[in-house]
């Protein structure tokens, strides 16, 4: 069976009954987490799984909440996301209710860098929330009781080198110079990813994207989780 169609079936044996799956995607910045999410959402809903993706990047603190903080300098860290809020809005999609309201979650705008509040609807129909962020394995603050609301995680690993171009690629894409592009990879994605990195083993299932064959994300969308597309990968149980 291609690994594709072994993750499908993976993922929608997470749904049994009433019982609503959550799962999560992590893998360090730029790993090519929103891609496998965004086609995990589409060919679930194709197969009759109605399917939301609810990236963890709709909890990244305000610009003007970390200049209070003081740590706009390195946004994306653990400690610039609201991490208890994330928790909780898991523990609330884990409740089904045949005849309960619609959940409201925020989404992530490139295009001016800033959360969104109430941008993804997850009605309560949906039978899987997919959910992709970098912190989805930290033992640290809230990210525990986050994952302990998730069915499984899955880690996708991806080159470094091809990694790194993309998150500049990407940076420069949405307004900084080259040289700021890198220094800012350097200087606070590439501290992020050692962390990322150190939960790999905690992950459920690692996933290298080669095996998928997606086509190329490309990062286009503004409203988003975060990761681009990557060429290169294996499935390792």
């Amino acid at each position: 069976m291609p690994v594709a169609d072994q993750l499908l079936v993976r993922a929608a044996g997470l749904v049994s009954g009433r019982h609503r799956a959550l799962f999560g995607i992590a893998g360090a910045p730029g790993a090519g987490k929103s891609t496998v999410a965004e086609w995990l959402v589409r060919e679930l809903g194709a197969a009759g799984l109605p399917a939301v993706g609810v990236p963890m990047d709709g909890f990244h603190l305000a610009d003007v909440a970390l200049d209070v903080l003081g740590r706009r300098d390195r946004k994306g860290a653990p400690d610039t996301f609201d991490d208890h809020g994330y928790a909780a809005l898991l523990q609330r999609l884990r409740v089904v209710e045949v005849e309960g309201s619609t959940v409201y979650a925020p989404a992530f705008e490139r295009e001016i860098e800033q959360p969104i509040a109430g941008s993804i609807a997850v009605p309560p129909a949906t039978r899987i929330v997919v959910t992709e962020g970098n912190y989805l394995l930290l033992e640290q603050g809230a990210w525990p009781a986050a994952r302990g609301e998730l069915d499984e995680v899955w880690f996708v690993d991806v080159d470094d080198d091809l990694r790194l171009s993309r998150l500049v690629d990407r940076h420069v894409r949405f307004g900084k110079s080259p040289e700021q592009a890198r220094r800012w990879v350097s200087e606070v994605d590439e501290p992020n990813a050692v962390l990322v990195g150190a939960g790999r083993a905690r992950a459920d299932l690692r996933v290298d994207l080669a095996a998928l064959d997606l086509p190329a994300r490309g990062d286009v969308s503004t409203v988003t989780g975060c990761g681009t597309t990557d060429p290169e990968g294996r499935l390792r149980h």
